[in-house]
């Protein structure tokens, strides 16, 4: 994702809860009709994360790449989901020609009430935000930028293979997300560098005519620290559903990880998924705004974005919080 265009809104963004009522017994009756979704298991989900950093970067045209896009497409198989596989060659900003591949996973693939889950797979070629320069064209593992979104995607694919929510669920996993333009490069920025791969799926579904209720991207949900704000162009496109995030995870006691603030615009997955697939999709992405280095973080696109900095309490409330949404979407 262009993490550089991470900007700071002035003006206060009104919030309205989604579905709220002033009858009483109206509230009592949603909360005994709410259905207990399953147990998340944290450290089911970490050792996913583990995995796919043990493939080595996930490098596009590397054979990290192609090994852990194996694993994730038989993994997902494996968790009893319908697989498609979204292969072709892309043109990326410094002339080179990446191999692309998508990985859909789709639960009830025959339903037309459908929600979508996404992350990117792929890890940044260049550590181009490290505080030592000799490492800045040195890849990084992408535990949490990458690794993270897809380690609690598979947990919940784990899950609906034991027991399937009403609605059909896709988990999309995007390649070529973190190939965007370097920061050491001279030239001119492209925005339309990064998210390559959510750019070709959102231009060609996996689904002739795909529509989804809803969608959320999972973006670095897996560091002790991180803090969800709501992200502009979230509540620009999906308003309702970032207020339906938000005060779930308020009512779970998750308040002080999803902070009813304003977190600034950044360009992601979500936005060609909203502007170009025109399905409403929130990003939930973390924002600190005390960080020197970094408005995402101390270890983003740094060597320092490994596996031990990877959280299964962080995991574990972002997946449970999806869980009770996704269980509970009739």
């Amino acid at each position: 994702m262009n993490k550089f265009k991470y900007f700071l809104l002035a003006g206060i963004l009104l919030l309205v809860a989604c579905g709220s009522s002033n009858k009483n017994n109206t509230v009592t009756q949603v909360e005994v009709d709410e259905v207990k979704a399953p147990e998340f298991n944290a450290d089911s989900a970490y050792q996913y994360v583990k995995k796919q950093c043990d493939f080595g970067p996930r490098i596009p045209n590397s054979k990290a790449h192609e090994n852990c896009a194996d694993w994730l497409e038989n993994q997902f198989k494996a968790f009893g989901a319908t697989v498609t596989v979204q292969e072709d060659n892309l043109k990326a900003w410094d002339g080179n020609t990446l191999k692309m591949r998508n990985i859909i996973a789709s639960y009830k693939p025959e339903s037309g009430k459908r929600v979508l889950i996404c992350s990117h797979w792929d890890s940044r070629p260049w550590a181009d935000n490290d505080p030592d320069a000799a490492n800045h064209r040195t890849p990084i593992d992408g535990a949490d930028d990458g690794a993270s979104g897809v380690g609690v995607m598979l947990e919940l694919a784990r899950q609906f293979q034991q027991k399937c929510p009403e609605v059909g669920v896709d988990l999309i996993c995007f390649d070529l997300e973190d190939y965007g333009v370097a920061q050491w490069y001279d030239g001119q920025k492209d925005e339309n560098s990064w998210c390559l791969g959510s750019q070709y799926w959102s231009r060609n579904p996996h689904k002739a005519g795909y529509n989804a209720r809803f969608g959320v991207l999972l973006d670095m949900v897996g560091n002790k620290n991180a803090v969800f704000y709501q992200e502009y162009f979230s509540m620009r496109y999906a308003k309702n559903v970032v207020n339906r995030l938000w005060n779930k995870a308020e009512k779970m006691g998750m308040g002080g990880r999803f902070v009813k603030k304003d977190g600034g615009g950044v360009t992601d997955d979500h936005c060609p998924i909203n502007e170009i697939a025109k399905i409403p999709c929130v990003d939930i992405i973390p924002l600190y705004p005390d960080n020197e280095s970094s408005s995402f973080g101390p270890v983003w696109h740094t060597l320092n974005d490994n596996i031990s900095n990877i959280d299964p309490s962080t995991l574990k409330q972002v997946g449970q919080l999806l869980m009770e949404v996704i269980y509970n979407e009739k």
